[in-house]
């Protein structure tokens, strides 16, 4: 996790240097920062910095814990739609749903892509008549989507979204071949979540730093 081996080699360390040494702006960074400080990996206090976090040194058992767990024990329900439905409809399913992605699949049920807000932004602006236009046209089609297994561990899943920078993650069965079976789907509210079930007195961390 090159963002954590910053912290760990350069401490402190403001968001502003991190964000210089990997080549990407301060808000693109915000959300990873603020994820590795509720896991506890580290802390961060006002006008000093990014520095390891006390359950990072201390390897506690809610971290401990965390390593051991597979994304199959920590996933959500996903939210599928057909390849078929309109932009219109998949706004609704949006809303009606509370969710930021939508897992598009076929009529044998198989994952074939993903479409969010933004997708359906950029084909809606100034076209009137999009909200017809079915969500194969616009989603981004696997296998170019980062995923994850029902096996694999939960820091993977982690290491997927910070390296990627995205908020969630399709689960998919790996024995699905070119299209395959669409499982659940784990987001970093869901590994949030998880830590704050794991710990005693909560979710782990404090304020991050812009």
């Amino acid at each position: 996790m090159e963002l954590l081996n910053l912290v760990k080699r350069h401490a402190p360390i403001t968001g502003e240097q991190l964000a210089e040494m990997l080549g990407v702006s301060r808000p693109t960074l915000r959300s990873d920062l603020s994820l590795l400080v509720m896991l506890g990996l580290i802390d961060a206090k006002p006008k000093v910095g990014y520095f390891v976090g006390k359950d990072y040194r201390v390897e506690n058992a809610a971290l401990q814990k965390l390593k051991s767990m597979k994304v199959g024990e920590a996933m959500g329900v996903p939210v599928n739609v057909p390849d078929t439905l309109s932009l219109h409809d998949a706004v609704v399913a949006l809303f009606m749903e509370n969710a930021d992605t939508l897992l598009v699949v076929n009529e044998q049920k198989r994952f074939v892509g993903i479409v969010t807000p933004k997708d359906i932004l950029k084909m809606t602006l100034g076209n009137p008549n999009a909200g017809a236009i079915p969500v194969s046209m616009v989603m981004t089609r696997y296998p170019n989507i980062v995923t994850v297994a029902p096996g694999d561990p939960v820091t993977e899943a982690i290491r997927k979204m910070i390296a990627h920078q995205v908020d969630c993650l399709p689960v998919i069965d790996p024995d699905g071949g070119k299209e395959p079976e669409v499982v659940g789907w784990i987001a970093k509210s869901n590994v949030i979540r998880l830590m704050a079930d794991l710990t005693a007195d909560g979710i782990i961390g404090g304020t991050a730093t812009e």
